[in-house]
């Protein structure tokens, strides 16, 4: 049975007793009104109500008073046992006295069935809150426990969730920090590799320089070497050169010599010989007429060979620097 099971018997409870105390209370006032009437002065008739309705106003104060304590799991003490007690042997007195007095027993039983009906619903009526609010609280204690059960247990699994959501962030970043580890040492290892051939390639380049360098220094050498050489051989070549034109024009300066050394002559000498005397003669700067004596040839063919001789020693210039550009 649930607290909603329960409060719903208590609600039919309550309807159920105060429905009797209604019942007993106006049975019990249309009962003793008349008895109190014919005890009280005929001027106070008005007056004979009065004291059922305090006695049954009691009762319905120590019915009401009951339920609230026995909802609250209290207790009143001795004064509201006897209160209780009192009122309903008040009620009972007060419905049965006209019927006793009379001595009507079947009077006094029926008159006597409200009031012990009130005092028996308000004893069981008593009891059964009591029971009910022992129920309820020994249900709201195993809800109160069962709620913590699930507290603890909604706490137990949020803490399970909580670690496993650690436990997971955890590995995650463990995932992730390896996968950082991983992706910097595959970073180090392409920056060494990068690294690795920008220094195979500076050192090609390097090499290559070095080899060109070296290429260039021997070029340089044997270039300074050849001309060096070529110096030296255009040194000797000159030396040579200017040691046979030293022969040359001693040899040339004898033969003239020998040529001019002839003295006048009385016929022509042949055309060598006389281009050869008129030559020596232009070279040693003779005139012409000392060139005509020697060679015997008439002025004007000396005076030819002369302007050719100068020709040529004009042009002769002219051709060695044609030949040096």
């Amino acid at each position: 049975m649930n607290a909603v099971q329960i409060r719903s018997a208590e609600r039919a409870l309550s309807a159920g007793t105060w429905l009797i105390v209604c019942g007993a209370v106006l049975y019990s006032i249309l009962t003793v009104t008349p008895l109190m009437a014919k005890h009280t002065p005929d001027a106070w008739d008005w007056t004979a109500p009065i004291l059922p309705l305090v006695v049954d106003a009691a009762v319905v104060i120590v019915v009401r008073l009951d339920a609230v304590l026995a909802r609250l799991g209290g207790h009143g003490g001795r004064w509201p046992v006897a209160l209780r007690w009192m009122t309903g042997g008040m009620t009972l007195a007060l419905n049965i006295a006209d019927s006793a007095l009379k001595k009507d027993l079947v009077g006094v039983a029926v008159h006597a069935v409200a009031p012990l009906l009130l005092i028996v619903t308000a004893e069981t009526s008593l009891a059964y809150r009591r029971a009910i609010a022992a129920a309820l609280t020994a249900l709201d204690a195993r809800q109160r426990a069962e709620q913590i059960e699930r507290q603890q247990a909604a706490a137990a699994e949020r803490e399970a969730a909580e670690r496993r959501a650690r436990e997971e962030r955890e590995h995650a970043a463990m995932l992730a920090r390896e996968q950082r580890e991983h992706e910097a040492k595959l970073a180090r290892e392409k920056a060494e590799r990068e690294a690795a051939a920008l220094r195979e390639e500076a050192d090609r380049i390097e090499a290559r320089e070095r080899a060109e360098r070296e290429a260039r220094e021997r070029r340089e050498r044997e270039r300074e070497q050849q001309q060096r050489e070529r110096e030296r051989l255009e040194r000797e070549a000159a030396a040579r050169r200017e040691a046979e034109r030293r022969q040359r024009e001693e040899r040339e300066a004898r033969e003239r010599a020998a040529l001019l050394a002839g003295g006048p002559v009385n016929e022509k000498v042949g055309e060598d010989q006389a281009r050869r005397i008129v030559r020596a003669a232009f070279a040693e700067g003779l005139p012409v007429r000392a060139a005509v004596d020697l060679c015997g040839w008439s002025i004007g063919w000396v005076s030819s060979r002369y302007q050719e001789l100068r020709d040529a020693a004009q042009s002769a210039p002219r051709e060695l620097e044609g030949a040096a550009s």
